[in-house]
């Protein structure tokens, strides 16, 4: 028993282990938003867009940044992490592009849609803007199920008539 006290005492102190959570600021409202550490970055995007008043710039994206360090940017599906000491979690919006010419030249960037390169390096532009599931889609299913039916009705009624049909050419012959 004395054994056992004496191993409990020999354990150093616990783990400093980081905050359960990370806070990004958002540079639109100058507010803080904690997320869960581990949060997809397009969705804590989308929450504090939700929270902006109006007139505020929308974030774009998360980026950490450090002082004299360059950026690092989280895409949409990138999990947020905390870097460490010096390092912060803050939105990026529009607006951060010094100029109006630049800011513009993003605009645009981001209303339009990136070519895809093939094999052989020719561009077709992917077309994102158009549901997957129309209503002439629909249509098109419903009429190959009808032509299916009608089909199998076809063979039916040839089955069901072929013995009939081979009496006849029996007798004829």
């Amino acid at each position: 028993m004395a054994d056992d006290a004496e191993e409990v005492a020999e354990v150093g102190p616990p783990e400093q282990l980081p905050p359960p959570f990370l806070e990004v600021v958002c540079k639109s409202s100058g507010k803080r938003r904690r997320f869960a550490a581990g949060t997809e970055a397009g969705f804590a995007v989308r929450v504090m867009n939700k929270k902006l008043e109006g007139g505020s710039p929308f974030a774009l994206y998360i980026e950490a940044v450090k002082e004299g360090e360059e950026g690092v940017a989280f895409g949409p599906n990138s999990a947020l992490v905390d870097y460490g000491s010096g390092w912060r979690l803050q939105t990026f919006t529009e607006e951060d592009y010094a100029g109006g010419d630049k800011g513009e030249e993003f605009r645009q960037k981001m209303a339009r849609p990136a070519p895809f390169q093939n094999a052989h390096g020719s561009g077709v532009a992917m077309d994102v803007g158009k549901p997957a599931i129309s209503l002439a889609y629909i249509g098109k299913i419903l009429v190959a199920f009808i032509l299916i039916f009608v089909l199998g009705a076809i063979f039916t009624l040839a089955l069901e008539y072929l013995p009939v049909l081979i009496l006849s050419i029996n007798s004829i012959m």
